[in-house]
């Protein structure tokens, strides 16, 4: 059939119409994609290209209570380079100058850059890696460099920045100090004062948009943030650093002395209920210590004979004995139900007074005082020990805190025999803390505070809070029972007969109870069997400016175990020095003591520091703290490796200190 005229036009306006349709079809999309849908899809494009992160701020920095550093955020810089945006031009130019100066702050090869940097530029690599972990002024140099110093558009200049947290102060202190983190939940999770005050050091997220490119990374877009990131406050803690090192460092040598688990030392003020110190350390597989947990605040456990205060104080405060009352302690071994009460020395002591009873610690005098009295109605004896607030936590910002233990007759775990063993500190339980805070509230006339360990919050010099002394109990007893148990825990060391006469110095006075509790006793396993030996107490005697608790656990039993060998040492050497460095003590005799234990380390630290020094001194010997205190002094950075003593020092003594920047020193 012959093509004619008009089916050639009718088969054009049928491919006319329907191109025309097409294209009515392809408007109406896009018109809806743009008005219906627009916003949409444009925010896909962007999900995919371009993602808004968030920046951590910089976490305010933590202090003890003389402004020394003890957490401090650092920021570190990672460098890399974009390829595709330089130049031909720029990129030759200074490919080479590049590379040198790279190699100068890293140590690696000028050739290895160039290589690495020619072939970014092949491989069109828009995310080479430079350098990571640059501290700030190595980030200020590195900005500088050649090609880099043109920004990141024609220099390809990517930074990244990243907050991490520092410890200057090292191991020491570094639980109470503690972490804060985000965990798999996306909530804050850590330990100590850096979880406990997070609110206020954490500060607030900045935002920065970034640029997704190849292989699934993200490059930084502009130099700006979105949002600036707002740095956190700074807390002021109570610890004392010269403190905390003294107690640190007295526990640490007691430990390996004692070939012990774990101990733990607490320094509180006796008025305000400041915490001065508070160390913590465990022993690990190898042998060595390390501040493992925060035993101090959250190990609950049996504490001994250090309960027999509590006891005492309740019997004066109830009125069923007086300081006087004698009882009789037959010969060592008193018998209970089917259970046997014994007193450490053989043959007993036979019949003494309930003072005497507390000064040489008898288990059976105890026993027989709390059961004797309080047979008939238990429940007026648990209701004394809950007045005085042994039944109830703290209360601290510190997460972890163990629970007290003070059971109420017909509770489970109940029995005949519990008032003979809550008499002597079993079947009861109670951290160093609480302990302590029982022992400071005796020091302090009966006034029970709060323990505390931050003074304030700031944001640079304007005060954000402050935090004021807290009260517990206005009088866990009377005045006149204060007095009485303030008078034994003097006579615990200064009288012969007390268990704690040997830490005893005509050079300055101590008051405290010494402890000695059974551990893992219900086991069958004798090599379980264990002691946890305390000393708990204050100085001065009269007038106490601090309370102090020293709990070592499972020493071994061939060297020793009890509490006045084991922790009263600790307690001893502790007071020695803070009495040495207190000024508004004058009751050590530095000239004339006869104590070995009175740190020669501490008498060399004053003579050093007061010479005058034009060269670097020798510290080799020293205590870390001392070391650093003198070297700092002189306008010299101190770097510290390790813990305890200088073992090495990088700079000879004798060096010209014009000559010094900075120096290392090795501690052991």
């Amino acid at each position: 059939m012959p093509v004619t005229e008009k089916s050639i036009l009718t088969r054009l306006y049928i491919v006319a119409g329907c191109l025309f349709l097409f294209a009515g079809a392809v408007l109406f999309k896009l018109v809806s994609i743009q008005l219906v849908h627009g916003d949409k899809y444009k925010a896909l494009a962007m999900k995919r290209t371009e993602k808004v992160f968030t920046i951590a701020p910089n976490r305010g920095n933590l202090y003890s209570d003389d402004g020394s550093l003890l957490a401090t955020s650092v920021s570190r810089y990672t460098i890399r380079f974009d390829a595709v945006t330089v130049s031909d031009a720029n990129f030759k130019e200074n490919v080479k100058p590049l590379s040198e100066a790279l190699a100068k702050l890293t140590g690696k090869t000028s050739s290895y850059y160039q290589q690495l940097l020619r072939k970014a530029r092949v491989n069109k690599n828009r995310y080479t890696l430079l350098a990571r972990n640059l501290d700030y002024s190595d980030y200020m140099t590195v900005k500088n460099f050649p090609l880099l110093n043109k920004g990141p558009y024609k220099g390809g200049l990517i930074v990244e920045q990243k907050t991490v947290r520092e410890h200057p102060l090292g191991k020491i202190a570094e639980r109470s100090v503690g972490y804060e983190r985000i965990n798999d939940h996306g909530n804050y999770a850590g330990v100590g004062l850096e979880r406990a005050y997070g609110e206020y050091l954490r500060g607030e997220e900045g935002k920065r948009l970034k640029q997704k490119i190849a292989k699934g990374q993200w490059k930084p877009l502009g130099q700006e943030n979105i949002v600036e990131p707002k740095d956190g406050y700074d807390v002021y803690s109570t610890i004392d650093v010269n403190m905390q090192d003294i107690a640190h460092h007295a526990l640490l040598g007691q430990l390996e002395k004692y070939k012990a688990d774990h101990g733990t030392v607490i320094v509180m003020e006796t008025k305000t209920g400041e915490i001065k110190a508070i160390a913590n350390l465990g022993m690990t597989k190898e042998g060595k210590y390390y501040e493992r947990l925060n035993y101090a605040i959250g190990e609950s456990h049996e504490p001994g004979s250090t309960f027999k205060l509590m006891n005492i104080v309740a019997a004066l405060e109830d009125k069923v004995i007086d300081t006087s009352t004698v009882i009789d302690t037959e010969k060592g071994r008193w018998k209970i139900y089917d259970r046997t009460v014994k007193d450490s020395k053989h043959g007993g002591y036979g019949k003494i007074t309930a003072a005497r009873a507390f000064e040489v610690s008898s288990n059976i005098a105890f026993a027989k005082i709390v059961h004797n009295n309080y047979k008939d109605n238990p429940e007026k004896y648990v209701d004394r020990l809950r007045k005085m607030n042994l039944h109830q936590e703290l209360g601290l910002p510190i997460k972890g805190e163990g629970v007290p233990v003070i059971r109420y007759p017909n509770e489970k775990g109940w029995s005949g025999i519990s008032l003979a063993w809550m008499s002597h500190g079993y079947e009861v339980s109670m951290t160093p803390l609480q302990t302590l805070t029982f022992y400071n509230a005796i020091a302090n006339d009966g006034e029970m505070v709060k323990p505390r360990m931050i003074k304030e919050v700031k944001e640079w010099n304007r005060t954000v809070q402050k935090f004021q002394k807290e009260v517990i109990n206005p009088s866990i007893c009377s005045k006149e029972t204060a007095a009485k148990v303030q008078q034994l825990l003097k006579n615990v060391v200064e009288k012969k007969h007390g268990t704690g006469h040997g830490l005893y110095s005509p050079n300055f006075s101590m008051a405290g109870k010494t402890g000695t509790a059974q551990k893992n006793y219900v086991s069958k396993d004798r090599d379980k069997f264990g002691y946890i030996s305390s000393f708990a107490g204050y100085f001065p005697a009269d007038n106490p400016k601090y309370s102090c608790i020293v709990v070592i656990h499972e020493p071994d039993k061939s060297v020793g175990y009890y509490g006045a060998d084991v922790s009263g040492p600790v307690f001893k050497s502790v007071a020695q020095k803070v009495f040495a460095n207190n000024p508004l003590i004058d009751e050590v005799d530095m000239m004339n003591t006869q104590d070995e234990e009175l740190d020669d380390s501490y008498q060399r630290y004053y003579t050093e520091a007061q010479k005058k020094y034009n060269k670097v001194p020798n510290v080799k010997g020293m205590s870390g703290m001392d070391a650093i205190s003198i070297l700092e002094n002189l306008g010299i950075k101190v770097e510290i490796r390790g813990n305890g003593k200088v073992r090495k020092q990088s700079i000879s003594h004798g060096t010209d200190i014009n000559k010094v920047d900075k120096i290392v020193l090795e501690l052991s």
